[in-house]
């Protein structure tokens, strides 16, 4: 699907990309806006394309998670919160059609407007917008949250924030955002930001704000209930204001969502099979072609779908930490991925049936081609080659095993490269460096995710061969979000999605300046000027070509810097649901994910 699409779309972005570049002699309002080229939907648009515009509103589901929770404001570093939250109860100024690379459509705002160069964004906001507690959302709520969020919000929010120069009133609806860099995308990120109540906030600590404070949104939901750690209850506000705008027609349709909370994935599982949970993604390919036989399955009480997307895989392993000594090394981390017996691991656990992640980007036409770099990558790396990861240039391949248990070779490969980089084996056969110290660390995994326990059981007993001392350390989700939040870990499991269209998260993602941002997404603590470099080359794009050029770039200098042990990759998503929960027929090309199921699905008790 990603090759179709973007070949469909290449023409199409490099035509309207050199009328961008011209630039506008005049800024226009508008009714969407697109990192490249025009909109697909015209101004007066319905409903977005995937969307049953009049699917029926009704019914009551319960979603399962794991874990537990201490916070139910999602804008904040400090707690636990259900992940769900952020996309439910707040609006933004303008939302995001899941059919196109990145465009954005009016929600709050009625309009955008932009000069050709980007150097500023306005956005009028719409008559009667209302937050759920019946006051207006005004101008003054909207220039206080791009404040609130960016000084004492989630550090997701400080790369926007910190890349504005004034944000100001410039009319009785209307904000004009000027930005102190040139980057064309924080023209939409401005639009996506959430806004909260400048009354409910003013004068109050934000970061630090109890349980019960549960910010006030916009959004078509409103939380109606909870008990710490075990459920949370959302209710669909009767009175929202956005019930009949085109962007909103057809979704967030069930009265009750109810968010329940399991001690881990398996308890979770026999809940949904005794019918307390309404809908369960499955991961595990094995699992769902051998356990899904249970009897409401069979009685056609509930019902499998598959849900193809278009997207990057985006990477998913064991990331390793390298601030710290082993994993500083690039020969320890090249070590560590020769040990990993991929294809022994994926056979055992999901039968074979989900290919590996070759890189960031991989599953689309993002990902950097095979083999040496050349033309516009190889010209955007080379100022960057004495900062490259070993085979960035000439191209680095994650290496395959034979299938069998032992792995011979690959252990053969990962002890050369061990003993290279000043460790070797003593009496004992445990690896040491030239003043003793073994070579151990340990895996931090959290308590609920049984599958990445029986990874790393498998992982741990071929390092042993190796002469590491390896400890497998399970804690409970508030203290595992603690500790990656603080980067308190050797190895630990990681899961990054990334988009058809990445920007300025990047730099939240593997920037240098995140490295060590504390909440950051920046697991590993890349430190490249070679990374940012790209990163910056991205962001200043101003055609397709160039675009995708970059990231080619960039994913070879982050797969070459093996900082990642990779797994398998999503290419569809399966999610098993009572036989009562329906979804549109046309997909969005980016498949399942937080604004697929349940905001487009609908009840019907037929």
């Amino acid at each position: 699907m990603g090759t179709v699409f973007f070949h469909r779309y290449f023409k199409k972005f490099a035509v309207c990309g050199a009328i961008l570049c011209a630039g506008f002699a005049q800024a226009e309002p508008m009714h969407g806006i697109s990192m490249y080229g025009e909109p697909a939907l015209p101004p007066d648009f319905v409903s977005r394309p995937y969307v049953r515009a009049d699917a029926p509103k009704g019914g009551s589901i319960t979603l399962g998670n794991t874990g537990g929770f201490d916070s139910l404001n999602p804008y904040v570093r400090k707690g636990t919160v259900p992940w769900q939250l952020r996309f439910f109860t707040h609006e933004a100024l303008m939302g995001r059609s899941w059919d196109e690379p990145f465009t954005l459509y009016g929600v709050l705002a009625e309009s955008v407007e932009v000069p050709g160069d980007r150097a500023w964004v306005e956005f009028t906001l719409r008559e009667g917008v209302r937050f759920s507690d019946g006051t207006p959302v005004t101008v003054e709520d909207v220039i206080f949250s791009y404040e609130l969020l960016g000084t004492e919000g989630h550090p997701r929010y400080l790369s926007l924030y910190n890349q504005i120069e004034s944000i100001e009133q410039s009319g009785p609806r209307s904000i004009r955002i000027t930005f102190n860099a040139e980057n064309r995308e924080l023209a939409l990120l401005a639009g996506m930001r959430p806004i909260l109540s400048k009354a409910q906030w003013e004068g109050k600590d934000f970061a630090n704000a109890a349980l019960e404070e549960i910010p006030i949104g916009s959004g078509p939901y409103v939380v109606s209930g909870y008990e710490a750690g075990r459920f949370v209850q959302l209710s669909r506000n009767p009175d929202y204001w956005g019930e009949n705008l085109p962007f909103r027609r057809g979704t967030n349709n069930f009265d009750q969502i109810k968010l329940d909370f399991y001690g881990d994935a398996t308890v979770l599982f026999e809940a949904f099979k005794a019918g307390d949970i309404s809908a369960l993604r499955e991961f595990n390919a094995e699992k769902w072609a051998t356990q899904y036989d249970f009897p409401a399955i069979e009685r056609g009480e509930v019902v499998k779908s598959e849900i193809p997307h278009g997207i990057p895989s985006g990477m998913t392993g064991f990331v390793m930490n390298t601030r710290k000594a082993p994993f500083d090394d690039w020969r320890v981390r090249e070590a560590m991925i020769l040990a990993f017996n991929f294809e022994y691991i994926n056979d055992t656990l999901t039968g074979g049936a989900q290919p590996r992640i070759t890189s960031y980007f991989s599953n689309s036409q993002l990902a950097f081609q095979p083999g040496p770099a050349e033309g516009d990558v190889k010209a955007l790396l080379e100022p960057f080659a004495s900062d490259l990861p070993p085979d960035t240039l000439d191209g680095y391949e994650l290496p395959q095993t034979d299938g069998s248990l032992r792995n011979r070779r690959g252990i053969r490969q990962a002890m050369a490269l061990l003993q290279d980089a000043g460790w070797n084996t003593d009496g004992s056969g445990m690896m040491r460096d030239a003043e003793g110290n073994a070579l151990s660390f340990t895996i931090l995994l959290a308590q609920d995710s049984s599958e990445n326990k029986a990874i790393a059981d498998i992982y741990v007993a071929a390092l042993e061969r190796l002469g590491i001392d390896v400890a497998i350390e399970t804690t409970d989700s508030a203290q595992y979000v603690e500790r990656t939040n603080a980067f308190d870990f050797d190895m630990t499991y990681y899961r990054r999605a990334l988009s058809l269209s990445p920007g300025n998260e990047q730099r939240f993602y593997w920037g240098s300046d995140a490295a060590d941002q504390e909440g950051s997404r920046n697991l590993m603590g890349v430190r490249s000027t070679a990374v940012d470099g790209m990163i910056d080359a991205m962001l200043s794009a101003e055609t397709q070509e160039e675009f995708v050029a970059a990231i080619r770039a960039l994913d070879r200098v982050l797969t070459a810097g093996r900082y990642v042990v990779p797994f398998w990759q999503f290419t569809t998503g399966r999610i098993a649901h009572e036989a009562s929960m329906k979804f549109p027929d046309q997909l969005p090309i980016y498949g399942d994910g937080p604004n697929f199921m349940p905001e487009l699905w609908w009840y019907d008790p037929s």
